[in-house]
């Protein structure tokens, strides 16, 4: 051998003596077995995880040993352990994770073991692996490695990689951006701050598209250290959920460890100790109005309200409540928040379309409200053709309707976009009245949708030219004078299906109309939560007439910021969590926040009703003007209906000689 090929004979020998790369390392004397000599050379686990999504050394059988971090085996855990590199066994490149996930149901581990362990690597849903366990043996104990502290977003959509299955921190405060989960899977979506619907704060398009891969990239989902469904006990807040702790949207949580992992497409934080949140965004009792004016409108998605027959059978139905028992817990919560509104008028949507008779649904929720609430009755045996439809309930001791409730049946209103209602509404005390119609416009769901109402991918969902067109034609349809009373102040309330910066509501914009919610949060106004993002769908809008007469707008986050699991719905629910998730309280009651707009209408005394020629005295020339007025068909409700009553008649003029003679 010469003297280069010595040299060379020297540093293969060299290298493989310090080479710990994959070892399917067998025993001195037995080839065929794993060598399961503890401080023996092994596979390191960085070289296992490799700098991309998928292992290097995927489906090979090699030996591992490192330090048992996390454990979650048996039946309600996620099968397994975690394991970490010691500090002699990590090699010096950050883009490879020191930790693995170790598939191992049947195995009984305790966190600070030193394991030796043969299997077989493997990427389940591209979480990397070691699976089909053949030998572990119990080399002692050793420190757990520092958890890393990180943060909130991710640089990258890889970057999590490097930390796939290691121990880590978040000292900075993250936000609850979803709970949709927490009852059925135990598990929360957070990021550093709270997260809003691209097309809520943005134009559609590329700017959507921006916030979109923002939020992406500031997204991490809380888990529970387990695979159940339908937990016995939702662990968040600890001890646990109930009507009376709950995690809201908004919420904070502190100084977060727990390992990185990655399941079902996401990635997430198995904790290793019970979560610490703050209430950042607590429940308020009632809304708050800084002027409360003196006529209080709502907007409420009741969610499916649906009564079966009425007399208490006939369920299920299409939607909503599946029997009586549910649609009392349903009725039981949406009545404490209408009462709580405090308000004069509520416009519904999402009511069962059944009519208006003493069993309808609109019926049955406005005599559950007590006292003198009431609903608009159109006159028609339904109000279109669809399952749900819009709705007015109101006060009869506050508001009285004046004119026709109307409804428009022609295109874009006859099969996509439910029909809207309008009806005039003027206060007992007041001669002044304002024009207000609920809605409900087409869904994003695609479904059927084709040609320009498909998805175009600009944030706008499917569907956007019918809403638009909805928008459109309300308007001109508002303007026509439906209800026959001659008002000018005009109130578009209701589910557009459509965010702040889409194409309905600049549509409306264009048309005159002010955005109310706009007006009084900006773009941190929401109704709505849909996938851990926040907007709103639900709308108040006032014409150039009206706008100047709102005193206040607010939503009250009565449902979107709160899990699901504390609705009434009983599914999926043992009888405790039946009973313990429930209140017949306000929160949850829908999964769309009410709006509410405070109006100042003006407020006109007997006396200011009766001078009809506004000189400050009642006498015969306001006799005559009524009498002109009456005789030429001049006599509007507006200006003439002095008494009040809707109508225009001799009742008024008796209401003037009464006021000349008080006076």
């Amino acid at each position: 051998m010469t003297i280069k090929q010595c040299a060379f004979a020297t540093a293969i020998a060299s290298a493989i003596a310090t080479y710990a790369g994959p070892v399917a390392s067998a025993e001195p004397g037995n080839p065929g077995l794993p060598d399961m000599a503890c401080g023996n050379p092994a596979s390191l686990i960085s070289d296992i995880q490799g700098a991309g999504d998928v292992s290097p050394l995927d489906d090979e059988n090699l030996v591992v040993e490192a330090i048992v971090t996390a454990a979650f085996n048996g039946d309600d855990g996620l099968g397994g352990f975690y394991i970490e590199a010691a500090a002699d066994q990590r090699d010096s490149n950050p883009s490879t994770s020191e930790g693995l996930f170790v598939y191992a149901p049947g195995e009984s581990v305790t966190v600070g073991q030193r394991l030796r362990i043969a299997g077989e690597v493997t990427e389940f849903g591209n979480l990397t692996e070691l699976t089909n366990v053949t030998n572990l043996a119990d080399c002692g104990t050793a420190p757990l490695p520092a958890p890393i502290n990180i943060t909130l977003p991710w640089a990258s959509a890889n970057a999590p990689e490097a930390f796939e299955s290691m121990r880590v921190r978040f000292n900075e405060p993250l936000t609850v951006n979803d709970n949709y989960d927490l009852g059925r899977f135990g598990s929360l979506t957070l990021g550093s701050g709270r997260h809003f619907i691209p097309t809520s704060v943005a134009e559609p398009g590329e700017d959507a598209a921006t916030v979109e891969e923002l939020n992406a990239l500031d997204r991490l989902i809380l888990d529970d250290g387990s695979n159940r469904q339908n937990p016995a006990m939702v662990p968040y807040p600890s001890p646990e959920l109930s009507a009376t702790a709950t995690v809201r949207a908004g919420d904070t949580v502190n100084d977060l460890i727990g390992v990185l992992d990655y399941r079902f497409s996401e990635w997430r934080l198995q904790p290793l100790s019970a979560p610490s949140f703050t209430q950042s965004n607590p429940r308020n009792p009632s809304p708050e109005l800084e002027d409360s004016g003196n006529l209080i409108v709502a907007s409420f998605n009741v969610l499916n309200y649906f009564n079966g027959d009425g007399m208490g059978g006939g369920f299920p139905t299409a939607r909503g409540a599946d029997d009586a028992e549910e649609l009392s817990r349903q009725t039981a919560k949406l009545v404490s928040a209408i009462n709580a509104l405090n308000a004069d008028i509520v416009g519904v949507m999402e009511i069962e379309n059944d009519g208006y008779g003493d069993n309808s649904a609109i019926a049955q929720l406005a005599d559950s409200l007590g006292g003198n609430w009431s609903y608009v009755d159109p006159g028609l045996p339904k109000l279109g053709g669809d399952a749900i439809a819009v709705g007015f309930l109101y006060n009869a001791d506050r508001v009285e309707t004046v004119g026709d409730a109307a409804t428009l049946a022609t295109a874009p209103f006859d099969d996509l976009n439910r029909q809207p209602l309008a009806q005039t509404f003027r206060a007992t005390d007041s001669n002044d009245a304002v024009v207000i119609a609920v809605n409900h416009f087409k869904s994003k769901g695609c479904g059927s949708a084709d040609g320009a109402n498909a998805d175009q991918g600009d944030g706008q969902g499917c569907w956007n030219p019918a809403r638009t067109q909805a928008s459109n034609a309300l308007v001109s349809w508002l303007a026509s004078d439906p209800t026959g009373t001659g008002e000018e102040d005009v109130l578009i309330i209701g589910d557009l299906n459509a965010y702040a910066k889409e194409d309905p509501i600049r549509a409306l914009a264009n048309n005159g109309y002010t955005d109310l919610v706009a007006q009084a949060d900006g773009e941190s106004a929401y109704s709505y939560v849909f996938f851990g993002q926040a907007g709103y769908l639900d709308h108040s809008l006032a014409n150039t007439s009206l706008a100047p007469k709102v005193a206040d707008t607010a939503v009250w986050h009565i449902n979107a910021d709160e899990p699901r699991a504390l609705d009434y719905n009983t599914d999926f629910k043992s009888p405790e969590q039946q009973a313990s998730f429930y209140a017949p309280d306000s929160y949850r009651a829908s999964d769309h926040d009410p709006v509410i707009i405070a109006l100042n209408m003006d407020s006109a005394s007997l006396f200011d009703r009766a001078d009809l020629n506004g000189d400050g005295r009642i006498n015969g020339r306001d006799v005559a003007r009524f009498i002109l007025a009456r005789l030429f068909g001049k006599a509007s409700v507006e200006h003439y209906d002095v008494n009040m009553d809707g109508q225009v008649n001799f009742q008024d003029l008796k209401a003037i000689l009464e006021a000349a003679r008080t006076r």
